[in-house]
């Protein structure tokens, strides 16, 4: 990356930026971590510690460590180094997005058809494999995870309506 790149500051995030809000958006979960176990208690009840104890400690962990990155941040001088660009976060999005739209709708159609689906698209978007092969993996790799799973291992994984209709 050029120097003259970096100093535009318009070929993408800076790091210092992303520092600043990756720690602010730590912080904020933390301090919903920290909220959550005052309310259900930190103490040591006659039996052990009480449900929020040890939530309450991790997140006070982590509250700290993002003030430790804020503070750290905000006093080394800023070089303008980008985080990354915008052409390489679309390609890591590419993956983000299908795969949080997997975690969504796999409590709706169960996880065989769903993974089927990531599989399919992945293998032809991203892979640019041919439909043939890429319906054949994506076929199956669900129906072996489906034996491996179900029937060697018994663990039940979560079912859709297609799965329930068939009997599975």
């Amino acid at each position: 990356m050029s120097d003259a790149l970096n100093e535009s500051g318009g070929a993408g995030p800076s790091h210092r930026g992303v520092e600043i809000g990756v720690a602010v958006f730590m912080a904020a979960l933390a301090l919903i971590g920290v909220y959550g176990s005052l309310k259900v208690g930190i103490g040591w009840a006659d039996e052990g510690p009480q449900a929020g104890f040890f939530p309450f400690y991790i997140s006070l962990l982590v509250l700290i460590s993002c003030a430790v990155n804020l503070v750290q941040t905000f006093t080394k001088s800023d070089d303008g180094a980008l985080f990354a660009s915008w052409a390489q976060l679309r390609k890591v999005m590419s993956v983000v997005v299908p795969t949080a739209i997997y975690v969504f709708v796999l409590t709706y159609i169960g996880i065989y058809l769903a993974s089927a689906l990531l599989i399919a698209t992945f293998m032809r978007w991203l892979g640019r494999y041919r439909w043939s092969v890429a319906i054949g993996v994506a076929v199956l790799v669900p129906v072996l995870t489906f034996f491996m799973f179900e029937k060697w291992f018994l663990v039940p994984l979560p079912k859709g309506p297609i799965e329930r209709y068939l009997g599975f």
